[in-house]
């Protein structure tokens, strides 16, 4: 048995990657709970000697004068064979013998080990996953339990329930899918529990991707978020040299880009954050162009008034823009349509609203907004179309502007 054993600690600790301690103390439980469905109800104390791997059983006794529960009590003429001194009526620590304690060990099957075992494991995988809450995991599609998904994560299971999957997305046995790590289920089943609806995983996505966000050079301050829809999420810097939108969406958008190939094509709005509620809403409702605003500081509420042509941009596809909105700033926002008549303004005074709109988008001087408009380029949709050449050729464009353009119109029209 002491070899049988030594083979047996040095596999789980080799294969398994358990603590030795730990393995041995397993099995100290194991053989003391088949003991104490052999002899009884006694108090027990089981001991595995490291070195030896001698085992030793302890059981606590009552001296008595006749025996009436073996299981509790010992004669006094047993008890000072072991100990001469012991009196009737005391409580001693009495080895059980080594061919009951044999017996004992051989009844305690390789399954209720294995049983104690697999415990153990889960129990580790708990404390290792417990510190990772938050984070991201990456899971292999294992089954099915019906509309909920099995992930295989090597050492353990997860689970994404389907209120916690995007709506539009299927999933095959064998898929890999990025998730974030929202709970630790302490009960049977599948051990972690995770999402790919919430709001923390495109948090999580933009750490990874985004190194200033990483640092801490850019804060990301509120995400709201319609899973497999839309997602607006608010970011600021301390540092002035830094524009905190233009790192989230990397050069030619290849940041935001992975972020959406992630998502399934989820669409996401990069905002810039700021603590003035006006500048801050224009900011989340951006192309939509707002003529008129009034906000209620008490009641958080914000009307805004939009012109015609901006009512739809700026409540969005079922109302979901000016949803996300009342998500990102955490007031209610109620968007109007100008009742104004836009064929009373002079013609003048609607190039003027136009090149305004341009330069507020493309975060532009009003001069060379002026010259896109005046060259026929009246929207974001227009530059981006274009060949690079040919908006090179305005007044007063060069080649970092016009990059810094595109990444701009870019972000408008994600």
């Amino acid at each position: 048995m002491n070899k049988d054993l030594q083979v047996v600690i040095d596999h789980l600790e080799r294969e398994r990657g358990l603590d030795r301690a730990v393995i041995i103390k397993m099995i100290e439980e194991s053989i003391e709970a088949a003991a104490h469905k052999s002899i009884g109800p006694n108090e027990l104390l089981v001991k595995l000697d490291q070195t030896s791997y001698e085992i030793t059983a302890i059981a606590k006794v009552t001296v008595v004068e006749t025996v009436q529960d073996p299981a509790t009590e010992i004669s006094l003429e047993q008890a000072q064979e072991k100990f001469p001194e012991a009196e009737v009526g005391e409580a001693i620590d009495f080895p059980i013998p080594p061919e009951e304690l044999g017996r004992i060990v051989a009844q305690t099957t390789r399954q209720g080990i294995m049983q104690r075992l697999r415990q153990v494991e889960k129990d580790m995988v708990r404390e290792t996953y417990t510190e990772r809450i938050g984070e991201i995991v990456y899971g292999t599609v294992n089954r099915f339990d019906k509309r909920d998904v099995i992930l295989d994560f090597g050492e353990t299971e997860g689970v994404l329930r389907q209120n916690e999957r995007i709506p539009s997305e299927e999933y095959q046995i064998g898929d890999h899918i990025t998730c974030v790590l929202t709970g630790i289920n302490q009960k049977s089943g599948p051990i972690l529990d995770v999402s790919r609806a919430d709001k923390l995983l495109v948090k999580r996505l933009f750490e990874r991707e985004v190194s200033e966000i990483s640092d801490g050079i850019v804060e990301i301050i509120e995400i709201a978020r319609e899973p497999g829809f839309r997602s607006k999420i608010a970011v600021r810097t301390r540092d002035t040299k830094v524009d905190p939108v233009g790192a989230g969406v990397g050069q030619r958008g290849t940041r935001v880009k992975a972020i959406v190939r992630e998502l399934n094509g989820e669409k996401v709005d990069i905002i810039p954050f700021s603590e003035d509620i006006r500048t801050y809403v224009k900011n989340a409702l951006k192309p939509a162009d707002i003529i008129h605003m009034d906000v209620d500081e008490d009641k958080k509420q914000l009307s805004i008034v939009v012109s015609d042509d901006s009512l739809s941009l700026a409540i969005g596809r079922r109302g979901q823009n000016v949803r996300l909105t009342n998500k990102l700033l955490g007031w209610h926002v109620e968007i109007k349509k100008n009742e104004s008549k836009s064929e009373d303004l002079s013609i003048e005074e609607k190039l003027e609203l136009l090149v305004g709109s341009l330069a507020e988008q493309l975060n532009i001087e009003s001069a060379l907004a002026k010259s896109l408009v005046n060259n026929g380029y009246l929207s974001t949709e227009g530059i981006l179309a274009a060949e690079e050449n040919d908006v090179l050729n305005v007044d007063g464009m060069t080649e970092d502007l016009l990059s810094s353009i595109k990444d701009a119109a870019a972000v408008n029209e994600s």
